[in-house]
């Protein structure tokens, strides 16, 4: 698969594949589109026949057959495919990758590879329709949910997070290459890594699956979810955690500065030791969110006064919402009332800095 840039080069990861990846990778074939990097995920010697013959097909794409002595998993699959590609091919522009298991057609590569041309530098994902009735309820239902849970923890709005047909322009090919993940949770990984930094470009593909009832995966629906879910509350957990900690940061600073100044500034200490120990703490909750959380490219200086704005504005709104709830109810609980708002602002201050600040 070639174009006037360079070459396109298609990656198959396979681990136990049956029949289909022949059939698969015969229409490849017919369709001239290669060079095809087929990797052989450790599966086992019952096997033998289906890469037989799919490494004909494989070398008729000028393509290579790669090969895991034992099974490593997707991630690893991928990214043994793509480092092999990146120092072998220096007519490479970029990979799409595909699925062994039947779920991509030839056709819906071609869109993807047409897409690629007409964005370049993008990252192209085709993109499953998950409503119709012949879709698994439990893939219709895992879809939607981790839908929502990246859009909320990445900022970025991707139809479908786990489609397998992806294509990767060879500059965001590097970096991924250095993208932690083995197994399915990779797929997530690569995603997280794209929000900010490589704009993504949506395809609609064909949803294929062999029935409702019989739908055959690798894809162990605890297991990897498990490994999923806790990738997307990797980068939320820390946002929590940088916040926790400075909270603790602030009521110990308070209560130096309290110390400090109390036989100095009798009348003003409190207030002066409030200040000081907000600046410092929120100061030292901006580096961490720079840094950890967000892995920030934003010019430094920027992101610092959109997140003192914010800071605040969060503690003006606290202050307006406590006073008023306390107004509206006299003699209500001040601590509940806090905890309440300042867990809602909490909520809505993560989304204003990945968006906004950083």
């Amino acid at each position: 698969m070639n174009d006037k840039t360079g070459t396109i080069a298609v990656v198959i990861p396979a681990y136990e594949p049956d029949d289909r990846l022949p059939a698969f990778l015969r229409e490849l074939s017919e369709r001239g589109i290669g060079p095809i990097v087929l990797v052989n995920d450790g599966s086992g010697e019952d096997c033998g026949t289906v890469f037989a013959e799919a490494a004909s097909y494989v070398e008729k794409s000028g393509g290579v057959l790669l090969t895991h002595e034992v099974n490593r998993g997707k991630g690893c699959a991928l990214k043994t495919a793509f480092s092999y590609l990146l120092g072998h091919d220096e007519d490479l522009t970029g990979v799409i990758t595909a699925d062994a298991d039947g779920q991509h057609s030839a056709e819906d590569i071609g869109k993807v590879r047409k897409a690629m041309t007409a964005h370049p530098g993008t990252l192209v994902l085709g993109v499953r329709n998950f409503d119709g009735d012949d879709v698994p309820w439990k893939s219709r239902f895992g879809n939607k949910l981790t839908e929502a849970l990246f859009a909320y923890v990445s900022g970025l709005h991707v139809t479908d997070t786990q489609t397998g047909l992806r294509g990767i322009p060879k500059g965001f090919l590097r970096e991924l290459t250095a993208v932690e993940g083995e197994r399915f949770e990779y797929e997530m990984r690569m995603l997280l890594a794209a929000a900010g930094h490589c704009p993504i470009t949506e395809v609609p593909i064909e949803t294929i699956y062999d029935s409702k009832e019989d739908h055959r995966t690798h894809f162990d629906p605890i297991r990897d979810s498990i490994r999923i879910y806790r990738i997307l509350g990797e980068r939320f957990f820390r946002f929590l955690f940088s916040s926790l900690a400075s909270c603790v940061l602030d009521l110990i600073l308070f209560s130096v500065f309290c110390f400090l100044l109390k036989g100095r500034f009798p009348v003003f200490y409190a207030g002066i030791a409030t200040a000081a120990a907000r600046i410092l703490s929120a100061s030292a909750n901006y580096l961490i969110n720079y840094r950890l959380v967000f892995a920030s490219r934003e010019n430094r200086g920027k992101a610092g006064m959109r997140y003192a704005l914010l800071a605040a504005a969060q503690m003006g709104l606290s202050a307006l919402a406590i006073t008023g709830l306390l107004r509206l109810m006299p003699g209500g609980p001040e601590l509940v009332f806090k905890i309440v708002i300042d867990t809602i602002l909490f909520l809505i201050s993560y989304k204003i800095q990945q968006k906004y600040v950083f």
